[in-house]
């Protein structure tokens, strides 16, 4: 093994096992790189289309993303959600937490209303200023 480049190697022949190390000193764990973070800038008054808004109606406010994270539509996995199709909102009501870097950060309403569309799933991925809820004012 000394004269080898190997550095482990295992025999198992029925119930009997061998297996020889070199020994090693640890080396410093491998930490993967992050991931690409894809970030595509809104240029504002260079293209000729109007931009497109989510919602044609004037009786409705989008409330969205102010971060990267997961959303989770309920403070457990046991709970009821904070909000449904139907819920009443008031501004400072919570609609959902959003986890970033292993901090749950709980979402409130910016305006009052009805929900009238959830457009994220439970567990989703959203980034920042995705929109979550419409909302009927």
């Amino acid at each position: 093994m000394e004269r080898s480049s190997l550095a482990e190697i295992e025999i198992a022949d029925g119930n009997t096992r061998i297996v020889l190390r070199k020994n090693i000193p640890a080396a410093a764990p491998v930490i993967p790189p992050p991931a690409a973070f894809n970030f595509q800038p809104q240029l504002t008054g260079t293209t000729s289309e109007p931009p497109v808004s989510p919602v044609s109606c004037d009786n409705y406010h989008i409330i969205k993303s102010p971060m990267v994270g997961t959303f989770y539509s309920a403070p457990s996995p046991e709970s009821e959600p904070f909000v449904q199709v139907g819920s009443h909102v008031d501004v400072d009501t919570p609609v959902c937490i959003l986890e970033a870097m292993k901090v749950m950060n709980e979402i409130q309403s910016d305006v009052s209303g009805t929900i009238r569309e959830i457009l994220v799933k439970n567990g989703q991925a959203v980034e920042f200023g995705q929109p979550l809820f419409r909302v009927e004012v």
